[in-house]
């Protein structure tokens, strides 16, 4: 018997549930680093980035959904911190207010990739394919993040059990590892319109 179970203080440690959701999101980081790297190496590669006849991409309006899909993280850190102290209503209105936010910027997300789809295709060249590779690859993790939390917006309408504290916990951490990699991609996407 170890000498902190003797002593009556258990080990405090990450649940299995949160270390499985961060080896998860240390694979897709390694995936998105492997994607922007074969876009600056593209990139590089060519003279004229984005290619004659594809216009160059829209700035301010990727970069405010960016923004605001990050300020999500602030309710998602809260819910996590009150699912800790046993605070179910309010972790359950934090949940439903991020899903709102992140659910219309992911609407609004869509609309401007079938928007791109209208200006140019996917095989047209390189750089159309990098570029719809990293978007496609960004917005497949947030509708991730939407059906996960959806997920916890039922289940926590029927109240906080430890589980559901470390999948509220788990979610959060995804979410802001989302947040992260979509800033970074929309800057490295708006940086061919600079």
């Amino acid at each position: 018997m170890s000498s902190a179970a003797a002593s009556g203080h258990a080990r405090s440690s990450s649940p299995p549930g949160w270390w499985g959701m961060v080896g998860f999101v240390a694979t897709e980081a390694t995936l998105f680093g492997s994607l922007i790297g074969a876009y600056a190496y593209l990139r590089f590669k060519n003279v004229h980035w984005p290619p004659d006849g594809i216009p160059e991409p829209e700035v301010v309006l990727p970069l405010v959904l960016a923004a605001a899909l990050a300020a999500t993280s602030v309710p998602m850190a809260l819910a996590a911190s009150a699912a800790k102290r046993g605070l179910a209503r309010r972790t359950w209105t934090l949940i439903a207010i991020a899903l709102a936010v992140q659910s219309a910027v992911f609407g609004i997300q869509l609309h401007q990739f079938a928007h791109d789809l209208d200006r140019f295709a996917p095989q047209r060249d390189a750089y159309a394919s990098i570029y719809y590779t990293l978007l496609g690859a960004s917005h497949a993790h947030i509708a991730l993040g939407l059906l996960l939390n959806a997920w916890l917006v039922l289940r926590l309408a029927t109240g906080l059990t430890r589980y559901r504290v470390v999948g509220v916990r788990s979610i959060a951490f995804y979410w802001h590892a989302v947040n992260t990699l979509t800033v970074v991609v929309t800057a490295v996407l708006v940086s061919a319109a600079l």
